[in-house]
């Protein structure tokens, strides 16, 4: 059977990040150390006109200390070492360099690597730049990413040491409304459970949601403009709140992160959609693997 392109299944890829990294790990990794980036979720979707839909996938990364040097971390993301050789082929992006400062933004460090490794992947599928930012449609939704900068993005989602975590401490969700503080949850467990909970921004779900019909219009070949789908979804009514779960170990260092949105959308004609996303995040000590980035 043909699978079918889907909305959500669109959204999904566009989803707005979390901020970017910003400051040195809080943790006391030393080089050597490897953990274990596990990202989970599932999207769920019902309307009242008996439509609806799920979706649901897990991506791995191998986190590497490569070095601790003045005012910052030296750290490499790659796949894990039961990668199969077809999902290397099929990802240009890793392994990335990255030197993470105490403060200000993450940098890239192997730059010219991932742009040899783009060269080659597109070659590979017979394809040159042209093809860059396009959607295709094979088994699922794909957007041609071309740009080595794009895995700091991308890195960002995987991160859970840049949030202060305290009572009080504010968090701002690249979908909330507003900058929410941060509460400690009591409970039984050694670490420590944070927890914010916010509105979740109507124009930023109406602005995605034309980015999906934008994508969806380009793979089916029925083109329409960004402009045109932002009117066309300014006639809904949006609500929805998002929540925000971190748990610790014993030192403080985070370990997991939920992250929770609820979403209802009243169509002009009268549906009712309600979407739910769940998102988890966790990280784990695991032992070192050989790095593979390389010249």
């Amino acid at each position: 059977m043909k699978p079918s392109i889907t909305a959500a299944a669109i959204a999904l890829l566009l989803s707005p990040t979390v901020p970017s990294l910003a400051q040195d790990s809080p943790t006391t990794s030393r080089a050597g150390e490897a953990y274990l980036i596990t990202q989970s979720y599932k999207t769920s979707e019902e309307a009242s006109d008996g439509s609806s839909g799920n979706s649901k996938g897990t991506v791995r990364l191998i986190e590497s200390v490569i070095a601790r040097r003045d005012g910052g971390i030296e750290l490499e993301y790659d796949l894990p070492d039961d990668a199969t050789s077809q999902d290397r082929a099929s990802n240009w992006q890793f392994p990335a360099r990255v030197f993470k400062p105490s403060n200000g933004p993450i940098k890239l460090l192997n730059t010219r690597e991932l742009e040899r490794r783009l060269d080659h992947w597109l070659k590979a599928a017979k394809w040159d730049r042209t093809v860059c930012g396009q959607w295709i449609f094979t088994w699922n939704a794909f957007h041609i990413e071309c740009d080595p900068e794009s895995v700091i993005e991308l890195l960002a989602k995987y991160d859970l040491t840049s949030q202060d975590l305290h009572p009080g401490a504010q968090y701002l969700d690249a979908w909330a409304v507003e900058a929410q503080p941060i509460s400690r949850i009591e409970g039984e467990s050694a670490g420590a459970t944070f927890k914010v909970v916010a509105k979740v921004d109507p124009d930023k779900v109406r602005l995605e949601r034309a980015e999906s019909d934008v994508a969806v219009g380009a793979i089916t070949q029925k083109p329409i403009s960004l402009e045109a789908a932002l009117r066309e979804r300014g006639k809904e009514r949006v609500s929805g709140s998002l929540s925000v779960t971190w748990a610790t170990d014993d030192a403080g260092v985070p370990t997991k992160r939920t992250k929770t949105i609820a979403l209802e959308i009243q169509r002009p004609d009268g549906t009712l959609e309600r979407q739910t996303r769940t998102e988890l995040v966790e990280r784990r000590r695991v032992e070192a693997a050989t790095p593979h980035s390389g010249s």
